[in-house]
């Protein structure tokens, strides 16, 4: 395979066969990043609305431990 490449132009090397691959291939590297953005999108999601729920959670046991002292 690196003798084919060695005769090669430089061009062939560095521009045609990464297009052909991004061509090729392109479909399957868009997926996954989909999938992995969706994955972080919805993991941020989740941790943004853990946050909240403890937030709310510790504002209501608070206030109401608070009014017991009285």
């Amino acid at each position: 395979m690196r003798e084919i490449f060695n005769g090669m132009p430089w061009w062939v090397k560095w521009i045609a066969v990464p297009v052909i691959a991004l061509f090729v291939f392109g479909t399957v590297i868009v997926s996954v990043l989909t999938v992995v953005i969706g994955l972080l999108f919805k993991a941020l999601v989740f941790v943004a609305l853990v946050g909240g729920l403890i937030y709310v959670v510790r504002k209501f046991t608070s206030s109401s431990s608070s009014r017991g002292d009285w």
